[in-house]
């Protein structure tokens, strides 16, 4: 059997990814462990700490750079996070000055949120009605 331990999104400050992942959107801090010039920092969803991480790596990569900025500059979101009901998050991360340049939308079955991380990434956030 296969499965997905640790994904990874590279972030420009591993200090404001990581209060930005876990004060804004909810996530508990997992690791957090000098590896080279930065560290192995992960967050896992706080209803599952003990299931996939999400390692919040410094983007020290000239390719990653570059291809994160064009991600991010033609508006196509890095990951996509599920919740459960989109309008109370939207206004919860508003409330603590998150900025979504898109705003909750309705795409058939999908209601569906971009959210900018402040590290970089555009973030899409969707429930599935």
């Amino acid at each position: 059997m296969i499965r997905i331990a640790v994904t990874s999104l590279y972030v420009d400050d591993q200090d404001e990814a990581l209060r930005f992942y876990t004060d804004v959107l909810g996530f508990v801090k997992k690791n957090d462990i000098l590896a080279g010039d930065g560290r192995w920092l992960t967050v896992a969803s706080p209803d599952g700490p003990e299931g996939v991480e999400l390692l919040l790596e410094p983007n020290g990569n000239p390719v990653a750079r570059s291809y994160q900025r064009a991600m991010f500059e033609a508006g196509v979101p890095a990951t996509l996070f599920a919740v459960d009901d989109l309008p109370a998050e939207y206004e919860r991360m508003r409330g603590l000055g998150a900025v979504f340049p898109v705003e909750p939308t309705r795409e058939g079955l999908v209601l569906q949120a971009v959210l900018d991380d402040t590290c970089g990434n555009l973030v899409l956030l969707a429930q599935v009605d």
